[in-house]
């Protein structure tokens, strides 16, 4: 059970910056030395390569449309690289428990990285820049934070991750709403101008 909540919440954190998420699991296995992290992900190539692909999200994601791009991208690697995740965190790959654990990892990181993406679409519709750094900096913080906290507490970290996900997509459904009912307002105010 507990390697389940580990896998859900690193999945969770994968759909949300997934380059993060392998800096934090490695960096963790390589100075905490962590039976619960796959060795392979504290190699020092491991982690420089997850280092440098981070350095590059955390740019991109605080450029306006730049982020968008990106995660629009995105969407093959973090779901891909959540069910990686979760195969390492579940142990043999022959076995069903790494089965559930990539199918868990993949699923929570694609649900995660499609909340996001949909959020950041509408945090773009501002134009203002210091709206997106801020989302970007509390991503980041997020993922950190329930990762390690995952490491320690893996149960209490998914609950923390599925309310995560639970609130993003109750968000997510709310401002698509508030979308859609001002391009209604506005074509019925470009039907009532024509003569």
């Amino acid at each position: 059970m507990e390697s389940l909540a580990l896998v859900f919440s690193s999945g969770w954190a994968s759909g949300v910056n997934a380059y993060l998420v392998v800096l934090v699991l490695g960096l963790s296995d390589r100075f905490g030395n962590f039976t619960e992290v796959p060795d392979v992900l504290g190699r020092w190539d491991v982690l420089g390569v997850a280092a440098l692909l981070y350095c590059m999200e955390f740019v991109a994601d605080k450029i306006p449309l730049v982020d968008s791009a990106w995660d629009i991208i995105s969407t093959a690697i973090r779901p891909i690289a959540g069910a990686v995740v979760g195969i390492m965190l579940a142990g043999d790959a022959d076995s069903l428990n790494a089965a559930v654990g990539g199918v868990v990892g993949g699923g929570s990181a694609l649900a995660s990285h499609l909340v996001k993406t949909g959020g950041r679409m509408a945090i773009n519709t501002s134009p203002e820049p210091a709206s997106n750094i801020f989302a970007s900096l509390v991503e980041d913080a997020a993922v950190i934070g329930v990762v390690w906290f995952a490491i320690e507490h893996p149960i209490a970290a998914a609950c923390l991750a599925a309310a995560f996900l639970l609130i993003g997509m109750v968000v997510l459904a709310y401002v698509a709403r508030l979308v859609r009912r001002f391009w209604q307002r506005r074509r019925q105010r470009r039907r009532a101008a024509l003569p």
